[in-house]
């Protein structure tokens, strides 16, 4: 079977603060009342009912899931609602006022028929969901649905194949592991983007494609910009101010009065700049997932703005190779933070980016293997501990640093020939290995490390 995960599912334009705790369970909440409806089962349902397990119970408030589901159900897409509609959906909806369900079926709905189940967790997936629809004249749900939210905003429901959350189209150029794609480089002398692109054009024409790839960086861009401008305090009780805007600020006059430039601060800037925009629940890209979102468009906006030559169509092949890393990383491993800790978020995309970026300064196959080895070797063990059930404290930094990770992983090694002792799919391997041992405190529960201490001192 084949790793390979279109660029346009990969890259998913949706909504902060969470691919895996709100784009996902939005996802699962609308094809729950869509199958409802397309089954003609809406003018049975007088009530709906949501549980939380594990993860999304344990930190869904902070990472607004239960409004994500409420909007989901009134038939709302991450992709095409306003933000605000979603950021509030369930926290000011009064007891009893009416949810109309898929759009057209009026039911009576309260804020406690979303329950948080922390302390259960289903063999699955850590971040799990069970809806059902009630008719009142019935002890019996009309429908009973589970669904895993399983990073990235990809959604499974409980009794599907799990590769059914990758696409089944064939490709031209398949793979599954770095080994084999390198192969595919070798034997063809296409670099890596290439293979990618023919693949992404078996799917949709070389015009959709390439229209595709500019959406997906102009919402990236367009968030990158969004966060420069804003100012305030993000939501949520922590008190965290933005500082993408005063960082900007202050680089302006300091390269102004010092004629020089300084792009390691404004890659900072650009990764702070997005999520910042995600922790206050705006527009933003999936790249893989809403925590690690800012590293992608971040080393980017440096490509286009500090490397000589850059242009967007070398953005097109930046997004193409960062496609086909994230692909092993998901087929593989995982983009989960609750399933794998934050190196399967954070420390994937830094792997895509180092590679992508290797790519876009003129790296060969084995070189961008070799970047993107790099980033995900020194993102190992990393936790996912938000402090509060947010994605605020450490992620928004997080993302700034390893951001710079990225891009040194790119330039070392670029002085090398790509020869080097640990692959890549080793290092994949070996972090899939470390979520599993890794206990579930530090899985996106916020039950251990920052999210306990921080509130202790």
């Amino acid at each position: 079977m084949t790793a390979y995960v279109s660029a346009f599912d990969l890259f998913s334009i949706g909504i902060g603060p969470s691919s895996s705790h709100t784009v996902g369970p939005m996802r699962a909440a609308l094809a729950f009342a869509t199958a409802l409806a397309d089954d003609g089962l809406l003018d049975r349902v007088d009530r709906v009912t949501c549980s939380l397990y594990g993860s999304l119970g344990a930190t869904g408030i902070g990472h607004g899931t239960p409004d994500a589901v409420v909007a989901g159900l009134q038939g709302l897409t991450p992709e095409g609602c306003d933000p605000a509609e979603v950021r509030r959906a369930w926290i000011d909806h009064l007891d009893g006022a009416p949810l109309t369900l898929a759009g057209t079926r009026a039911i009576a709905f309260s804020k406690d028929d979303v329950s948080f189940v922390p302390r259960t967790r289903l063999p699955g997936h850590p971040n799990a969901m069970t809806l059902h629809a009630w008719d009142q004249r019935s002890d019996l749900p009309v429908r009973s649905e589970t669904y895993y939210s399983v990073g990235g905003g990809f959604i499974r429901r409980d009794g599907d194949d799990p590769s059914t959350v990758l696409p089944s189209t064939p490709v031209p150029m398949p793979f599954r592991t770095a080994e084999t794609l390198i192969g595919l480089c070798d034997e063809t002398g296409l670099p890596i983007d290439a293979i990618a692109r023919r693949n992404e054009e078996a799917l949709r024409t070389a015009v959709e494609v390439d229209a595709g790839l500019d959406a997906i960086w102009s919402a990236m861009h367009e968030c990158v910009t969004a966060g420069l401008a804003d100012t305030g305090t993000l939501p949520g009780g922590l008190g965290v101010k933005r500082r993408a805007r005063a960082v900007r600020e202050r680089l302006d006059v300091a390269e102004a009065e010092s004629g020089r430039e300084l792009p390691t601060e404004w890659l900072h800037a650009f990764a702070l700049a997005v999520n910042e925009q995600n922790a206050s629940g705006g527009r933003v890209v999936t790249a893989p997932t809403n925590g690690a979102a800012g590293i992608i468009p971040a080393v980017g906006s440096y490509y286009l703005r500090f490397v000589p030559g850059a242009s967007l169509d070398g953005i097109r092949r930046y997004l193409l190779t960062a496609t086909a890393i994230g692909s092993l990383f998901k087929a593989n491993a995982s983009i989960s933070g609750a399933e794998g800790g934050c190196q399967a978020e954070v420390g994937s995309a830094c792997a895509m980016a180092a590679g992508a970026l290797c790519a876009v300064l003129g790296g060969t196959p084995r070189q961008v293997e070799n970047a993107a080895e790099i980033a995900m070797e020194h993102h190992l063990g990393l936790t996912c501990d938000p402090v509060g059930g947010l994605v605020q404290v450490p992620c928004i930094e997080r993302n700034a640093i390893a951001s710079s990770t990225a891009v040194s992983a790119a330039r070392l090694s670029l002085h090398g020939d790509g020869t080097h002792l640990v692959s890549l799919d080793t290092v994949i391997e070996t972090m899939r290995q470390t979520g599993v041992d890794m206990s579930t405190k530090y899985k996106e529960t916020s039950e251990g490390g920052l999210a306990v201490n921080v509130i202790e001192c």
